[in-house]
């Protein structure tokens, strides 16, 4: 990998970065780059190899190498952990590196970069330094007569992974290391967007200790790299996160090989305000949950259900809110949202509410592009909130992924949980009550991976996120996700040394010697 990043100073300075394959930096065999372009200015700052299915080939029988001759996967847990613990502290020493790179490449502000991704994903590194050492498994014994079973969790081998643009460096931790924790192999392929923390997270982790061909980073456009790395042969697994059409594809891909696949996909959580609940609370959690990474979250909070006698106050507590959002260049510290991933991401955006209203529904706020001139090149669009939508409407069933907020009414609690499920996604929902009988029931009733209760938004490294139907299968963090990346294997010994057993006569009436 060459080049330095363009910083803060706002320089367009492009850098070139490399895959990294084998433990080393690689270009692609075609010999083409696919430039990297910063949201806020529409400039490109970088430019990486345009990956082909023979790199991936490379890539893949780097992992496979490695996962047979590398003793990483035959590693002590404490041998791995200590690894996962240098790569996390080699994250913290380049954190501000890291955390530039992140923002200039999404678009997403500084402070959110730095303090939410950034921290997060240190941490994970860190929960899992110490999951490799508690891997779960049943306890040795005795069931049935003379023979004692015991059970052993091995990784599965090479891991495909497909990362997705929104949360660059966090997801790309998320699929590395639960995976490599369990001692797999993996080769990952970041979005095209979005490619360049997880480069530099690959060079770190060779810096720490990582045996060459663990982690394997390529970069290309999806269509092309990311069937070829499915479909490949050498790959026992795939695991994405990214929109439910891709999940589709992934799975036709993979089924060929019946290879495991896990999937965190869309999202349109629902947040559930009831007239008993701190509305002011709610109020703000509902602009930071929604607006969360300009909306481009699978968790944020889309669909904001009021009760009815509360839908006024907690209106105006929304607007006076939203005003405040303020929008502007990510590297400005005062800036609460900054651009969307791309102009193209924008202009979809823009279209939800374009035909929303069309259909009925009416802008209660923003709903355009900012006027500041300033932002004028950037993938900019204001926080907007609409109401009047429909319950079957586009812009409350699909995922906009975008600073949209629709505001609806509910009548009771029973037309809340309808309401509230009635999605094709299943990921995160939240419940804003003081009645605590009510927020067991709710808990209990919406069909989501995660219910938060007078929150919406927080995740910990120790909890596993991961969502119901069309979201998923699966759990990425805690360790309920080495459910996903290893597999159970029971060994019998017999334990009494009898040179006929009693079942042998089930199946053989015969005598032996």
């Amino acid at each position: 990998m060459t080049g330095t990043p363009a910083g803060s100073t706002g320089t367009s300075a492009v850098s070139e970065m490399t895959m990294w394959i084998d433990g080393a930096a690689a270009v692609a065999g075609s010999g083409r780059w696919i430039e990297v372009v910063d949201p806020a200015t529409s400039l490109p700052i970088a430019r990486v190899p345009e990956g082909t299915p023979d790199d991936v080939d490379r890539a893949v029988r780097a992992a496979r190498r490695a996962f047979a001759g590398s003793g990483w996967s035959r590693a002590l847990p404490a041998e791995r952990a200590a690894v996962l613990l240098r790569i996390a502290d080699l994250m913290e020493a380049h954190g501000a590196e890291l955390a530039e790179l992140e923002a200039r490449n999404t678009g997403k502000t500084l402070r959110m970069a730095r303090d939410f991704d950034l921290a997060g994903s240190i941490d994970n590194v860190r929960f899992f330094a110490g999951a490799a050492r508690n891997l779960e498994g049943k306890a040795a014994g005795e069931y049935m007569p003379g023979i004692t079973s015991a059970l052993r969790r091995e990784p599965i081998g090479v891991v495909g992974s497909v990362a997705p643009w929104n949360y660059p460096l966090q997801m790309a931790v998320w699929k590395i290391l639960p995976a490599i924790a369990a001692g797999n192999t993996i080769v990952l392929k970041p979005a095209s967007l979005t490619p360049l923390t997880s480069l530099r997270l690959a060079q770190l982790a060779t810096e720490a200790g990582l045996p060459d061909g663990v982690l394997n980073v390529i970069t290309g456009r999806g269509e092309l790299v990311g069937p070829a790395l499915v479909a490949h042969p050498e790959v026992d697994m795939v695991s994405l996160t990214g929109d439910t059409r891709t999940g589709v594809d992934i799975m036709q891909h993979a089924a060929a090989g019946l290879k495991r696949v896990h999937l965190e996909l869309g999202g349109k959580a629902p947040f559930v305000v009831f007239a008993d609940a701190d509305l002011e609370a709610a109020a703000n959690g509902a602009v930071a949950a929604g607006f969360i990474n300009v909306g481009q979250d699978c968790t944020a909070a889309t669909r904001i259900y009021v009760e009815q006698p509360a839908y006024a106050r907690f209106r105006d507590l929304l607007m006076e809110r939203v005003r405040t959002v303020r929008v502007g260049p990510p590297f400005d510290e005062a800036t609460d949202l900054g651009p969307l991933i791309s102009r193209a991401q924008r202009d979809r955006v823009a279209g939800f509410v374009e035909r929303a209203v069309a259909a009925g529904a009416s802008v209660a706020i923003g709903g355009a592009r900012p006027d500041d001139q300033d932002l004028a090149e950037g993938a900019y669009y204001l926080p907007t909130v609409v109401e009047g939508a429909a319950q079957d409407a586009e812009i409350t069933q699909r995922e906009i992924f975008g600073p949209v907020l629709v505001l609806l009414p509910f009548a009771d609690e029973a037309d809340a949980v309808v309401k509230s499920n009635d999605v094709v996604y299943g990921l995160a929902a939240s419940v804003w009550t003081s009645n605590v009988q009510r927020a067991l029931r709710m808990a209990r009733d919406l069909h989501f991976g995660t219910v938060w209760v007078n929150e919406h938004i927080p995740i910990t490294s120790e909890m596993p996120h991961g969502g119901f139907r069309q979201s998923g299968t699966g759990k990425d963090m805690s360790q309920y996700s080495f459910d996903e990346y290893t597999i159970v294997k029971h060994v019998a010994m017999d334990i009494d040394g009898a040179v006929r057993k009693p079942w042998h006569d089930i199946v053989w009436r015969g005598r032996g010697g």
